[in-house]
């Protein structure tokens, strides 16, 4: 059974930093793209990231570029999120997300809250 759970959400001052991880359990990692989204109440779920594989080669919403960075362990099977420079409007639930290689086969984490304010 594939599991993805992400940890390292929190409350942190504008201009803080947080590091997010998911920790992916039941798949082939290194054949899985990572991607980290975002949601918040009212909107859709936007990406904010993706990592391929085996490349590793990297991707950013325009929102994020130059204050986030995505990265992975393929010997932990784990994903991470650094999140530096941080605003009000990067508050949202963050959901780590798996997708296949091979397959149609993807996978979506539980989220975690991040919340930026004074």
């Amino acid at each position: 059974q594939a599991q993805l759970v992400e940890s390292g959400g929190g409350l942190v001052q504008p201009g803080g930093s947080l590091r997010l991880s998911c920790a992916a359990s039941g798949v082939a990692f290194s054949n899985y793209v990572m991607n980290w989204h975002r949601q918040t109440p009212g909107k859709a779920r936007e990406v904010v990231a993706g990592i391929a594989a085996p490349s590793g080669s990297t991707n950013y919403a325009d929102s994020v570029k130059g204050r986030f960075t995505i990265s992975r362990d393929n010997a932990k099977n784990t994903v991470y999120l650094q999140m530096n420079s941080l605003k009000p409007e990067d508050t949202a639930v963050y959901y780590c997300h798996a997708r296949s290689r091979y397959s149609s086969s993807n996978y979506w984490g539980q989220g975690t809250q991040v919340t930026v304010s004074s």
